[in-house]
């Protein structure tokens, strides 16, 4: 429930009143007040979330209307007193006016905005430096890229080409920022070697699109829901969209002071896939929740701007995804790994020779030209009654793995250390 001051001209009060309780207003007070050079009428309303624009549309027409909307939930109580427990659990969504002014209100100040892009430039570098996943984490939590993502998808869903372009200039802003800090740290610091950390962010899965849209999708609810309906916080959900933007920003920036174009465009991927699948799926939300291009307070946008932008949207997706299908295996490492561990376990299950312990497997930091390394450590147990020696056993099983993983057409190089553990001897 939300709480509006209404001002209007003294005598329009009682009209006031009178399409508050057509709205289901409650606790509802009218008194006379002094303005600076008038006299007023205010009228207190308390209504339900999802009815605020309606009632803000049917005052539209009232002279000199001014309304002070207060953004947090109150709690309306009314005779009977034994029927409070149902009158607070009535929790509805926030109303689609005040879902695009708190999205409006972010548009603000540049140098805070651009302080936390900093701040957590310097902190994804030195997470992916040190390995540290605290900091990556904290890198997440300061920054500020999960706003202009959120408006971007409700300039979409409003089919508003201004609110649009300022909000994409803040995220391109953002990012740019991010990167040339840790380009600089990295080039003022001389690193030269790609960490643990660097290496795992430029691993890319095949289902890597499922994160944006699920961001996407998750930020979109926390702004449409009231705050006493979620037990999710906004810091939360902030930094599940941050989560998939502050490290690859921060990859795109080392990797590319260090001269590993493969890792930069890695970054770079990822971040476009991010801002596409973020503002498909929080649009799909928007829309659902009833933000649309006309509205109280609201005729900036244009009904034919929303289909227009989730096509180019759906175009620019497709596009990347085509573009990770067909490149293979750099940017579906991740997936490819764990196929190749499964390929490697069916070898050694088919060969009757060994018993598969443990197969590590992963593609290589380093960058040798001309193939996709994929390094191997497997660990086997000779099977009961196998009686070739271990070197037979190590060769046939390396030579079988190779060609396999090569007629499987993974396009890599594989590297394969296999090592035959033997059981201990009981005396």
């Amino acid at each position: 429930m939300r709480q509006l001051l209404v001002q209007v001209p003294r005598g329009c009060g009682k009209e006031v009143l009178d399409t508050a309780k057509t709205h289901d207003g409650a606790n509802l007070a009218l008194f006379e007040a002094t303005g600076t050079d008038v006299l007023l009428d205010v009228v207190i309303i308390h209504i339900s979330n999802r009815k605020v624009e309606a009632l803000m549309q049917a005052l539209e027409g009232m002279p000199n209307l001014q309304i002070t909307l207060n953004p947090h939930g109150v709690m309306g109580l009314k005779p009977p007193a034994d029927e409070a427990a149902q009158q607070v659990t009535d929790v509805a969504a926030r109303s689609p006016i005040e879902v695009f002014l708190s999205g409006l209100q972010s548009v603000g100040s540049w140098k805070g905005f651009l302080g936390y892009a900093v701040a957590a430039g310097v902190v994804v570098w030195i997470g992916l430096f040190t390995n540290t996943t605290y900091l990556l984490v904290a890198a997440m939590l300061i920054a500020p890229f999960a706003g202009p993502a959120m408006n971007v998808a409700l300039a979409t869903a409003r089919g508003d080409r201004h609110l649009l372009g300022q909000s994409l200039l803040r995220y391109f802003a953002a990012l740019a920022v991010t990167i040339t800090v840790t380009g600089l740290v990295t080039l003022v610091l001389r690193q030269e070697v790609v960490t643990e950390q660097m290496a795992a962010t430029s691993t890319i899965s095949a289902v890597a699109v499922l994160l944006p849209f699920v961001a996407g999708a998750a930020g979109a609810l926390n702004l449409v829901q009231s705050e006493r309906s979620s037990l999710v916080s906004g810091a939360a959900t902030g930094m599940l969209v941050a989560a998939s933007l502050a490290p690859p920003a921060g990859l795109v920036g080392m990797a590319g002071a260090m001269g590993r174009w493969d890792l930069t465009v890695n970054g770079a991927f990822v971040l476009l896939l991010q801002l596409a699948g973020i503002n498909l799926s929080a649009a799909i939300v928007f829309r659902l929740y009833g933000i649309s291009a006309q509205g109280a307070r609201y005729q900036r946008g244009q009904a034919w701007a929303f289909p227009a932008i989730l096509v180019v949207t759906t175009v620019a997706l497709a596009g990347l995804l085509t573009w990770q299908f067909s490149n293979s295996p750099n940017l579906q490492r991740s997936s490819r790994s764990q196929r190749a561990t499964a390929e490697i376990q069916k070898v050694v299950d088919e060969s009757g020779l060994a018993s598969l312990v443990e197969a590590n497997v992963r593609f290589t930091r380093p960058d040798i030209k001309g193939q996709n390394t994929l390094l191997g450590t497997v660990y086997v147990q000779r099977q009961q009654g196998v009686e070739q020696s271990t070197e037979t056993i190590r060769t046939q099983l390396t030579q079988a793995i190779q060609t396999h993983l090569l007629n499987q057409g993974f396009n890599v190089t594989p590297l394969i250390d296999v090592s035959v553990l033997e059981r201990p001897n009981r005396s």
